[in-house]
């Protein structure tokens, strides 16, 4: 190397290179760049010097300048024959191979291998294994030619072993915890991956731990700070979010304001759906924003923006809120471009914006477009950003996706006391040939049932919300109840569209056809004899279904209430033509700081016919309906049949309350409870008198009553519940059912 003594400038006629085995004296002399002849000062030969050692290329590099000739000797660093990995279980090669540098056939640098084993242990880091350890070892092969192993010792997962939080008063910490997104590490701990320590997922937690605060009004919440600390054996997090939650905010007065002259405000006001007193949450504010907009654009304002001004009144914890109607930017949006779609076709993704091109923009309806984009499920990452267009009147949207995995191939199997174990095989691809199209296959069985379903949706019609479903189900049952059997296919065809802000309407085409076969007449009662003689039933029907739901509308987050109404008309072979009429209503609340959540349902249906008897697969069972009873355990029965079919009825009523909330058990158990109370009844029978042996039936109302206690236990594997119920209310011949459990699981 070179040293301050020497003179002071140089002037070489030769330079000689020793010690290079690989690398040529060009390349050498090219990183030198000292040329023949030429003059040099000592910081130039410095320079030169530093090149070459700085290639990478040498352990050792030494200039040795002698009269007009300079020695350069050099020791070169091996070449690398073969890089492998050992001891990765958890994590293949192939992965690993993608996040290093160091390959096979390139000079040994020793700064990019340690580079690269701090890569591999950031890749356990990322899954959690925070106490993984990473040792390169060098093996000689001779010929100046190494190999390298890095050498891994994986360690265990770090999980959360705690997640707490400071500060909060309105929300339990179990409360708070089923809002995060990171979990603790429970029973089943090596088979759930959200408790494993994600540094990038805390940034998820905070987003979903304000929007909770914000939508039950606590405008001022805050987070302090999140700290994670590592146990001192590093094996476990601690987690500690640090949070302000500030006052609870209810709406005050609400008012419609305008800064255009010769608006007319009632209309506006008419739109308005805020109840004064209720509690502040911003999706009931960006609602009735985007009713009062539709509102101006009907009247043709095209630029007119709808501007929440919010006054604060601290002393009554109330914001008043004035609506007021401001002349908007005379911005256009003069394109959408969109980008990072390799499967799905852009319609899919342009039909989800409310504008088009021409039309005014406005920045409201952007994030709710870039908000329907992300709920379509098809993209892991969406960005929707407007930037200057050709003019400066003019905006240009841009939409850029990364896509994700869109279909799934799952088997499960399911248990309940009644039903015994079942199998399942179901294919869904949510974005068929990138349309945007739902497809689903299932195949389901337990012991004497067969089902078999084909569905294909095409959720958007002519790129409207308008939603058509192409739906085939074949049923089988063997031995059911050990009295017969019965096979059905069913074919469907329905339009489904919005009529309001929560409510939609489907309509439906339908032909069915069934059959009851393998009847014992000797032991069977007439009734399902009869079925059987009527051989194969063809039906055809159209109908409807209103549903009006506001249980995960966000307008308020602690109570939401279901209206449903179906009905279908249709005929059948026989001269036969029934009307069929279904009703739901339903309500839940959250309460106790909703640690307890309360629910109440009502069902009930009535089939009218005409033109003859009703067949058992016609005719409504409680099954699935109401708790504490068998299958067909409840309605009218044929006692006088050696079987005792049971035969359905022509209405039916249920009644169902129900509460969950925790036990007071470590979170991380995933077990909560639950009380329930059902009451309904099925009858009415068309009929009647024909029962075994000229007998009549009982099909008068009978009103039954059970109620219990649950127990839910999330599992990796699905989720079990354990129902233990006792009939109150029942009648002789009914066949009561005191404990259920069932379990679904996907894998």
């Amino acid at each position: 190397m070179l040293t301050p003594a020497q003179a002071q400038s140089f002037r070489f006629d030769r330079v000689v290179i020793d010690g290079n085995q690989n690398v040529d004296d060009s390349t050498i002399l090219g990183f030198a760049r000292i040329g023949a002849g030429a003059t040099l000062s000592a910081g130039e030969l410095n320079a030169a010097y530093r090149r070459v050692a700085n290639s990478g290329l040498f352990e050792e590099v030494e200039f040795d300048p002698r009269g007009s000739t300079l020695n350069i000797t050099v020791r070169e660093f091996p070449i690398i024959g073969i890089v492998n990995f050992e001891g990765n279980r958890r994590i293949d090669d192939e992965v690993l191979t993608q996040v290093v540098e160091t390959r096979g056939g390139r000079v040994l640098s020793p700064s990019q291998v340690e580079a690269d084993a701090i890569a591999i242990a950031d890749i356990y880091r990322e899954r959690g294994r925070f106490a993984a350890e990473v040792t390169p070892r060098i093996i000689p092969r001779g010929g100046n030619r190494v190999d390298l192993a890095f050498e891994i010792r994986e360690g265990n997962v770090v999980e959360i072993e705690r997640l707490s939080f400071v500060g909060n008063r309105a929300f339990s910490d179990h409360r708070l915890r089923r809002v995060l997104d990171t979990k603790q590490a429970g029973l089943f701990r090596w088979f759930v991956q959200r408790d494993t320590f994600v540094e990038d997922r805390i940034a998820l937690d905070r987003e979903l731990l304000r929007d909770f605060y914000l939508s039950r009004g606590f405008v001022d919440f805050r987070i302090n700070s999140v700290t994670s600390e590592l146990a001192r054996e590093r094996d476990g997090f601690f987690i500690t979010f640090n949070i302000t939650e500030g006052l609870q905010y209810r709406f005050g007065n609400i008012t419609v304001a305008s800064e255009i002259d010769g608006i007319d405000l009632t209309p506006y006001e008419a739109e308005l759906r805020v109840r004064a007193n209720s509690v502040f949450t911003p999706a009931v504010l960006d609602a009735n924003v985007r009713r009062l907009e539709r509102v101006a654009t009907n009247e043709g304002r095209r630029f007119v923006r709808v501007d929440p001004r919010i006054t604060r009144n601290d002393r009554d914890q109330t914001l008043d809120i004035e609506f007021t109607l401001v002349r908007g930017e005379r911005l256009v949006i003069e394109r959408i471009d969109i980008q990072g779609n390799t499967t799905t076709l852009d319609r899919v993704i342009r039909r989800e914006f409310d504008s088009a091109e021409g039309d005014p923009l406005n920045p409201r309806e952007i994030r709710e477009a870039a908000e329907r984009i992300r709920a379509l499920g098809f993209f892991s990452d969406v960005q929707v950003e407007p930037r200057q267009g050709s003019s400066d009147d003019q905006v240009i949207v841009d939409v850029d996706v990364e896509e994700q995995p869109t279909g799934s191939l799952g088997f499960g199997v399911s248990y309940g006391v009644r039903d015994g174990i079942g199998f399942a095989i179901n294919f869904s691809e949510e974005n068929f040939l990138g349309r945007g199209q739902r497809l689903a296959i299932s195949f389901n069985t337990i012991p004497g049932q067969r089902d078999i379903g084909l569905s294909f949706t095409e959720p958007r019609v002519m790129d409207r919300d308008l939603a058509y479903t192409f739906a085939l189900r074949y049923r089988s049952t063997r031995d059911f109840n050990e009295d017969f059997d019965t096979r059905e296919g069913v074919l469907r065809n329905e339009l489904e569209f919005p009529v309001s802000e929560f409510g939609r309407l489907s309509g439906r085409f339908t032909l069915s056809t069934d059959e009851v076969t393998g009847v014992n007449e000797l032991l069977s009662s007439p009734r399902v004899v009869q079925d059987q003689d009527m051989g194969r039933v063809n039906t055809a029907s159209v109908g409807y279904t209103y549903t009006l739901d506001t249980r995960d509308s966000g307008l308020d987050p602690t109570r939401g209430y279901i209206f449903q109404l179906s009905q279908d008309l249709g005929v059948t072979s026989g001269s036969r033509s029934f009307l069929r009429t279904t009703m739901r209503a339903g309500y839940e609340q959250r309460v106790f700081n909703e640690d307890v959540t309360l629910r109440a349902n009502l069902n009930a249906g009535l089939l009218a016919m005409q033109g003859g008897d009703t067949r058992l697969t016609e005719r409504f069972f409680l099954d699935g309906r109401m708790r504490g009873f068998q299958l067909r355990g409840i309605g009218p029965r044929d006692m006088n049949a050696p079987n005792e079919d049971a035969l359905g009825g022509l209405q039916f009523v249920v009644a169902q309350f129900e509460a969950d909330f925790p036990l007071g058990l470590p979170e991380e158990y995933g077990i909560t409870g639950g009380v329930f109370m059902d009451v309904g009844s099925v009858w009415g029978l068309d009929n009647a008198n024909n029962g075994f042996g000229g007998n009549p039936i009982d099909d008068s109302f009978n009103l039954r009553a059970a109620a219990g206690v649950s127990l839910f236990w999330e599992t990796p594997l699905g989720p079990l519940r354990f129902d233990f119920s006792r009939a109150l209310r029942r009648e002789p011949n009914d066949r009561t059912q005191n404990f259920d459990l069932s379990i679904v699981t996907r894998f």
